[in-house]
């Protein structure tokens, strides 16, 4: 059986069953994010300490745009619009409007073999740089060895906007020199200075990354929509419902710890286009991101 504690005084949701195997928790002040994870048994997502969440953005949600946008400026339908420009250093609007957002509890659901907490967040104001209302909603559903992350983003203004969407957890392997990221790609996105997208470029078609020593900080446009990280403890399996799907690797100042971030665009795209979409008035989108673990 599955239990849910929310602890009001962090505002934060703690999931855990009776074996010990599941366990989640879940920071309602910090966008929804999950900021630990164990499956099966096996941690696969843990605090950062030292880093902070403010500095990583752990397993927030990205919306309306993952990665960046170019000084936080863009064009939509014949209007110039500015984001706040919350990177400072290198001068660009970074991982969207919902990161440090509040999430209110729909619904919490427990069952003998699973767990699964709705939350949502409801966007009332418009902003000068997205001058839109919008309600997102998070569907976490746990089981022993699996974790499911659906997305659902309704728009509520009275015209349409546009938007990506994306997902930032980080993941630790107990040897990341040994680990390996399977993936079906054939174009790598080029990013310039400030990490901007810079354009598509063809490679080599690519089954794997063994990532060893490497410093990654890359974007491959993927072919499918599975993605495999294999470590020597664990297999991690993702699985996207979408067929639009970019995969974000990063290795941050931090000891066999990888961000692998699923996407649906790339830096930039409000201004480049690459994976953008638009979501007209009232209409709604949906996806939902897959995990499965598999023990060593």
């Amino acid at each position: 059986m599955y239990n849910i504690n929310h602890n009001k005084n962090l505002n934060t949701l703690e999931i855990q069953d009776s074996n010990g195997k599941v366990y989640g928790k879940i920071y309602l002040s910090s966008g929804a994010s999950l900021q630990e994870l164990t499956l099966n048994g096996k941690a696969i997502i843990q605090d950062l300490s030292p880093l902070t969440y403010d500095t990583t953005y752990a397993s927030s949600i990205l919306f309306p745009f993952a990665n960046r946008i170019k000084d936080g400026s863009y064009s939509f339908n014949g209007q110039n619009y500015q984001f706040e420009v919350n990177q400072k250093e290198e001068n660009n609007a970074l991982h969207g409007l919902v990161y440090n957002k509040e999430f209110n509890v729909l619904e919490q659901i427990i069952k003998e073999d699973s767990a699964t907490i709705v939350l949502e967040y409801r966007e009332q104001n418009e902003s000068n740089g997205f001058p839109y209302t919008y309600d997102i909603q998070v569907k976490y559903i746990f089981t022993k060895d699996s974790l499911s992350l659906n997305l659902f983003v309704k728009n509520t203004s009275t015209k349409a906007f546009p938007f990506t969407l994306g997902w930032h957890p980080y993941f630790i392997s107990d040897n990341l020199h040994e680990s390996v990221i399977k993936l079906d790609s054939n174009k790598i996105i080029r990013l310039g200075d400030r990490n901007i997208t810079t354009g598509i470029e063809n490679i080599t078609p690519i089954e794997s990354i063994n990532i060893e020593d490497k410093k990654l900080d890359d974007c491959w446009i993927l072919n499918s929509n599975k993605v495999i990280f294999n470590t020597p403890q664990y297999d991690l399996a993702f699985e996207s419902s979408d067929t639009n799907n970019f995969l974000q690797v990063y290795t941050p100042p931090r000891l066999n710890t990888i961000a692998i971030e699923p996407t649906t665009g790339v830096s930039d795209s409000f201004n480049n286009k690459i994976g953008l979409q638009v979501l007209n008035a009232n209409d709604t989108y949906e996806i939902t991101w897959d995990l499965k673990i598999t023990n060593n």
